[in-house]
């Protein structure tokens, strides 16, 4: 039987809220819908969500707030929807964790088609780590737990990431001391088209490098100019 996901709406428009539930149940989706961050908090309490689809603009705390907030604590993967639509505003939401970003209005079959994109970038990427007969991925002192999907420090202190930077390590980690570049990682982690001047690697790999307190000595992910990007850490996997 196939599993059926279960999308959690938060927008503060109820007519929003209840036009996006009842499409994506249409389209095979369960859903559960919050108007604002206390009652997202009550659902993921109480609730199994495989997808938030989050608002920005929201009474209380925003939905930057709320996502940055969130990927403490949790990889559940984030659609962050907006009223703007400038690219700062959706590089901002990449950094607080969000997994794409669409800026209202927005066509419903376009929001469809970037929830099953980033369901399935999510899920290959977790089936193939699990495919593998490692668990760990170990390089310098710190550990990728491919079936937890945790990042274990060298204090052995988990560092929370986003879904991500999960992806985009474990494809660093696959292919270490090799050039990837920006198309290349985009096809690898997106699984999308590349929007014209899209940022959003530079942005995930600013993120990936602060929660690895990867510094200008530490080098760990070096940028290769006019090129991408390389990791530099010899890998080693472990069961």
């Amino acid at each position: 039987m196939d599993q059926i996901d279960t999308v959690l709406i938060v927008d503060d428009d109820l007519e929003i809220r209840n036009l996006l539930s009842d499409y994506l149940e249409k389209e095979g989706f369960r859903t559960v819908t919050a108007a604002d961050g206390k009652e997202m908090w009550t659902v993921l309490d109480k609730s199994k969500i495989d997808l938030i689809v989050l608002d920005l603009m929201l009474p209380g705390d925003d939905g930057l707030v709320l996502c940055r907030n969130l990927r403490s604590q949790s990889a559940i993967p984030v659609i962050m929807l907006t009223a703007r639509g400038e690219e700062t505003e959706r590089i901002i939401g990449l950094e607080m964790g969000a997994d794409d970003y669409l800026a209202k209005p927005f066509n419903s079959r376009e929001l469809l088609a970037r929830i099953k994109s980033v369901l399935r970038r999510t899920r290959t990427l977790s089936s193939s780590s699990n495919q593998q007969s490692s668990r760990y991925f170990l390089f310098g002192d710190w550990r990728l737990d491919t079936v937890n999907r945790h990042l274990i420090s060298p204090d052995n202190v988990v560092i929370p990431i986003s879904g991500g930077e999960y992806q985009l390590l474990h494809i660093f980690l696959t292919h270490p001391n090799r050039v990837l570049s920006r198309d290349q990682l985009l096809d690898l982690s997106h699984g999308r088209e590349m929007q014209p001047f899209d940022r959003s690697i530079d942005v995930m790999v600013s993120r990936l490098r602060r929660s690895l307190h990867d510094t200008k000595d530490s080098k760990i992910i070096q940028t290769v100019r006019n090129e991408g990007y390389i990791f530099t850490v010899n890998v080693k996997v472990e069961k």
